[in-house]
């Protein structure tokens, strides 16, 4: 039975928190006379608030539109892994280069991560003083709120950049117009809460609470924090830590499988419950990845290049890979898709290649599992092991130990059947390449906030400095001419936060 323990279940409390319960195990009493001077008195009440504070990952209003078509599509449109369709408005300015501040993406991406981290600060403040809970027990919820406020601010820093860092549960509302951080500082405070999660959390959780954040998704997630820092020992020795404690799914496509989720290669996932009875714990990726012709909405297309990259993905027989068949849907005479309608059945790409608008799709998350209605229960993967392997085989790149790089890349290749690269024919600017324009995209095309946020970090850093529209007029993306490399590198500051905080400055070009 699917996990629903980090669920919007919302309500509002006074000023202080928006906290959601799930039913599974979190059962208050007497909600209707809580006050702020009674609530956080509780177990019962640290619970909950640590679930509301998992509830900000699904979006600030928890909404399936919100999550997708705002947030989904502002951190994955500028990326060089997909195109959008054209005829749908939703992003549309993103990925043409062309947003301004009033867009809604962005806001609803600031609004989330500023929501979740109001939270996490509530939970961090006042769990402490629960004297009835055990101490270690207190510590592990903290050290949850940490997690979670470190990959709120990642998201915003990377984002926005230059963004406020708000560490404490303000509630007078006059106190809340502050001035941006430096990103250094930032950076900072996200090793930091990182550290600290890792201290405070456990390897692992009893079944009934599986998708809380763990000691391993601690560690993941520093060791990403050091990578994207350019700290190429510590990111090393953070990813060795957890080096053998996951191991990647049997079967590619189990990642996206709703049947499978919080498996052995998950580390940290977006839970999702398809549950409709207090509020609508689904997502529709299954529907916007697919073709109109098998009941789908098409939002979203592979891009041309992608696709170039994943036909160079095949095994020693020279047949495609294992991980194109379960990431594209496109003219091969094993290539096949779920049609949704019911019954759901799976359709070959040659039974409706005459109705298709476009020669490729991809195919994750297009699962008729777990459906809860018309949209889908299924989680949405942040990190898994398979991008832990990636990323130490970066950094092992970088510490120049090649020959180590390529078995960890060879890790990932060989679950799909991918011929193993050999170390002999490359060396270290080739190597980093390839990691770069074939191993991460082609294992992680689409996936949450994942290659847009990789093209950032390769502009921003010194190592194998890569701009981004070089990088974009390389791999024929469109609207690639409109690209603005110190503007469109970041999105602008809200226009409606600048309207009620002028203590905001706006971020270059808009």
């Amino acid at each position: 039975m699917k996990s629903t323990h980090i669920i919007i279940r919302t309500l509002l409390v006074f000023i202080t928190c928006l906290f959601a319960c799930s039913d599974d195990y979190l059962q208050l009493e007497d909600k209707q006379n809580l006050t702020e001077q009674t609530f956080w008195t509780t177990r019962q009440h640290a619970l909950q608030g640590i679930t509301a504070t998992y509830a900000a990952l699904q979006g600030h209003d928890g909404s399936k539109w919100t999550f997708f078509e705002e947030i989904y599509t502002s951190l994955a449109y500028k990326g060089d892994d997909l195109d959008n369709n054209k005829n749908e408005p939703y992003g549309k300015n993103i990925a043409s280069f062309s947003n301004g501040t009033e867009d809604t993406g962005p806001w609803n991406l600031w609004a989330s991560c500023y929501a979740g981290i109001g939270r996490a600060n509530q939970v961090i403040e006042k769990v402490p003083t629960i004297s009835v809970m055990p101490a270690e027990e207190r510590n592990q919820i903290v050290g949850e709120a940490k997690f979670l406020r470190a990959y709120q601010y990642f998201l915003l820093v990377n984002g926005f950049e230059h963004v406020p860092l708000v560490l404490k549960f303000e509630k007078n509302i006059n106190n809340l117009q502050v001035s941006q951080s430096s990103p250094e500082e930032v950076w900072a405070q996200i090793e930091k809460d990182l550290q600290d999660a890792e201290q405070a959390l456990p390897a692992s959780y009893p079944d009934e609470m599986k998708g809380r954040a763990t000691q391993g998704a601690a560690k993941a997630f520093l060791g990403k924090v050091y990578l994207f820092r350019e700290k190429w020992a510590q990111a090393e020795a953070k990813f060795k830590e957890i080096y053998g404690q996951y191991s990647l799914n049997p079967e590619f496509e189990n990642n996206f499988d709703s049947r499978l989720e919080n498996g052995p290669e998950s580390i940290f996932e977006i839970q999702f419950s398809g549950d409709r009875t207090l509020s609508d714990e689904r997502h529709p990726f299954n529907f916007e990845v697919r073709p109109y012709a098998v009941d789908g909405w098409e939002l979203i297309y592979p891009s041309d290049w992608l696709v170039a990259e994943m036909k160079k993905d095949t095994t020693v027989a020279g047949q495609f890979s294992k991980r194109v068949y379960g990431s594209i849907f496109f003219n091969d005479p094993q290539s096949e898709i779920w049609d949704l309608n019911i019954p759901a059945k799976l359709v070959k790409y040659s039974s409706v290649a005459v109705d298709l608008n476009r020669p490729n799709y991809f195919k994750k998350y297009a699962y008729p599992y777990d459906r809860g209605g018309a949209y889908t229960g299924a989680n949405v993967s942040v990190i898994r092991y398979a991008d832990v392997l990636l990323m130490l085989a970066e950094t092992l790149n970088e510490n120049n130990k090649l020959a180590e790089a390529v078995d960890r890349i060879n890790e990932v290749r060989a679950r799909s059947g991918t011929a193993p690269l050999k170390a002999s024919a490359l060396n270290k600017d080739q190597l980093r390449d390839l990691i770069r324009h074939h191993e991460r995209p082609v294992e992680l095309a689409m996936e949450w906030c994942i290659r847009w946020f990789d093209l950032v970090r390769w502009a921003r850093g010194t190592t194998g400095k890569q701009a981004i529209k070089a990088t974009l007029t390389a791999h024929n993306k469109p609207f690639a001419a409109n690209y603005v490399e110190d503007k469109h590198l970041r999105f602008p500051i809200p226009g409606k936060e600048i309207a009620v905080n002028p203590q905001l400055k706006q971020n270059t070009g808009y």
